[in-house]
């Protein structure tokens, strides 16, 4: 019997979509550096193909992954969507080069980055969209309320918020509903702990970025998964890849017993 997605359980994000609680991260579609065009295209979309037929049915993506690149080619391979499949994107960052970012969440920025990403993925309402960072040079008020003009304009259905901490969490809250935070979090980054257990405590799903960075050559990347799936249940790992064999051996992470995972802490 394949393993699927299916085997992780669901999580509710703001008590209305139902997701599996293993997605795919697709920033990994794209360059070296998460720029330009991938190596191998059509691979990439053999990918993403694949992940829904292991029944995977959240999708992260992000503007700046390519930048567009990612979007485009989800767009390409997956429209028109089957039912279920929720595609998450994000807006705020703006791309120079390779590995080069940089913040933009003026709200003007934010909308018309919202705009384009509806365009891409060629839908009329994204069904989550997240305010991909915390801009220094931006009031977060001014960057969060940007977000829930979308919601209100029917653009996006539901907000979420990335790389933030408690309180900033605690003021996008006091802005708009948000219903899933992504951090970096891994077995060698727990640094977001508090916020992880914020959004235990409150029902909010945590989206783990650079889940397989586990820091320690014993542990494989199944293990490194198994772990943060076991580690909460609001926790939806969205581990990237470009191959298919690798999106196969990470999926194959919803299988792993509490117990193989008692040697690594």
């Amino acid at each position: 019997m394949t393993t699927t997605a299916t085997h992780a359980g669901t999580f509710k994000l703001g008590g209305e979509l139902e997701v599996n609680r293993f997605g795919f991260g697709a920033m990994r579609l794209t360059g070296d550096g998460i720029w330009g065009e991938p190596a191998d295209r059509e691979q990439c979309k053999r990918v993403l193909l694949r992940a829904l037929e292991l029944g995977i049915n959240f999708i992260d993506t992000a503007d700046s992954y390519g930048p567009e690149v990612s979007e485009n080619l989800i767009a390409e391979t997956l429209h028109p969507y089957p039912d279920g499949l929720l595609i998450a994107t994000k807006g705020g960052f703006l791309r120079d080069g390779p590995n080069k970012w940089r913040p933009d969440c003026r709200p003007e920025h934010l909308k018309e980055a919202c705009e384009a990403s509806l365009r891409r993925l060629k839908v009329d309402r994204i069904d989550l969209y997240q305010l991909h960072t915390v801009d220094q040079k931006v009031p977060y008020e001014e960057s969060v309320g940007a977000i829930k003009e979308l919601q209100d304009e029917g653009k996006i259905r539901l907000a979420g918020v990335s790389n933030v901490d408690t309180a900033e969490l605690e003021t996008a809250r006091g802005i708009v509903d948000v219903v899933s935070v992504q951090n970096r979090y891994n077995l060698a980054d727990r640094s977001s702990e508090d916020v992880l257990e914020a959004c235990e405590r409150d029902g909010i799903g945590f989206i783990p970025w650079a889940p397989l960075e586990a820091g320690r050559s014993d542990v494989p990347n199944e293990l490194a998964l198994a772990w943060l799936l076991h580690r909460s249940p609001v926790m939806i790992p969205i581990p990237g890849t470009s191959s298919v064999e690798h999106l196969e051996q990470n999926v194959s992470a919803v299988e792993v017993e509490p117990e193989a995972l008692s040697r690594i802490g």
